[in-house]
């Protein structure tokens, strides 16, 4: 696989799994023989929203929530077969969305 790059996008609520999970991806790649750039953390995008507490009157009761998107990117240059196969075995957390690109 050569002059090949694997790009892999991680997107989750909670940063302390992210963390874990792109950990775990750097020690796979690593053991495997691959170089590896990153963790590079990517904005994190906060939704807010508001709501009425009253069902009815006082527009002034509201209460506010946030939800916290955290993102990390990660490129493995150069992978291997073994870099391959490790990587599509690795078990992560169940909070994580992965997105793997090929280039």
């Amino acid at each position: 696989m050569q002059n090949q790059r694997i790009r892999i996008r991680l997107k989750a609520f909670d940063h302390r799994l992210i963390d874990v999970s792109t950990e775990e991806i750097v020690e796979t790649a690593k053991r495997t023989g691959a170089q590896v750039r990153g963790p590079i953390p990517l904005p994190t995008r906060k939704e807010r929203f508001t709501v009425l507490i009253s069902p009815h009157v006082n527009k002034d009761a509201r209460d506010q929530y946030e939800i916290r998107t955290h993102k990390r990117l990660l490129d493995i240059v150069e992978p291997t077969e073994k870099t391959v196969d490790a990587l599509m075995k690795l078990d992560l957390a169940a909070g994580v969305e992965v997105q793997i690109s090929l280039g």
